[in-house]
């Protein structure tokens, strides 16, 4: 039986990850990006943007339309802002929601019928801002506590139809998503320190060790996990 996926951000970094290990797995997925796919077998590429009103339904219309199952949706696409609240305007915060959040809601919304019908998994990837303080990302933080707490009340709202839900929580990812970000601080190098030492193993995650994370919370082998969230962050939060 061939088993199908929705991933979103799947162009670079965790979410491209997650399409690799996932097709090696067999799997069909359907890889959506803003930016455009690299294809690949069994990789149907969808250049959209998550935010768009009608882009959840697009894309889990795609994948029922051409391979008549879904079996696991991964919500992966955000954004990150590092700023203090201060300085935070009214539209970094509707910019940010309407990334972090409101597709999260869609995508789900759109996929948990056809999950249903499989007994197929949700995870998201949140992080672990959305769990733990950390300073100068209010915003972003309130975005990832929202991803977090749908999480666990989807969890609870379909166990009974066999559909688990569960997500990720990493800490710094090595990705050019954080390189961006520490581009814009006034001292990168002494940012770049900072973080490392935050993190107990020394080192931020690398996209492929967040990505495994996810594929494994999908597996058969955690079929007793629902409403979980795994913090991927070298022990960030263990402190």
């Amino acid at each position: 039986m061939e088993l199908t996926a929705v991933v979103t951000g799947a162009a670079r970094g965790i979410g491209r990850c997650v399409v690799d290990r996932l097709t090696a797995q067999g799997y069909r997925v359907v890889a959506a990006d803003r930016s455009p796919v690299e294809a690949g077998d069994g990789i149907v590429p969808m250049t959209v943007d998550v935010s768009e009103p009608g882009a959840a339904e697009a894309v889990v219309g795609r994948a029922v339309d051409e391979f008549g199952r879904l079996d696991l949706l991964v919500n992966n696409a955000g954004r990150f802002l590092r700023r203090p609240v201060l300085e935070t305007t009214d539209d970094d915060f509707d910019a940010l929601f309407a990334v972090n959040v409101r597709p999260v809601f869609r995508f789900c919304r759109a996929a948990l019928p056809h999950l249903a019908q499989t007994r197929g998994s949700i995870v998201n990837t949140a992080s672990i801002s959305g769990l733990v303080g950390i300073a100068n990302q209010s915003v972003y933080a309130m975005t990832k506590g929202a991803v977090v707490q749908l999480t666990r009340q989807l969890a609870i709202e379909w166990a009974a139809s066999g559909v688990r839900v569960n997500a990720v929580a990493p800490g710094a990812v090595d990705t050019g998503f954080m390189d961006e970000a520490r581009a814009a601080d006034p001292d990168p190098a002494r940012s770049l320190a900072t973080t490392l030492s935050n993190h107990p193993i020394g080192r931020m995650s690398t996209p492929d060790e967040v990505a495994r994370a996810i594929v494994f919370l999908a597996a058969p082998e955690s079929a007793g996990l629902t409403g979980t969230i795994l913090s991927v962050d070298g022990g960030y939060v263990a402190r």
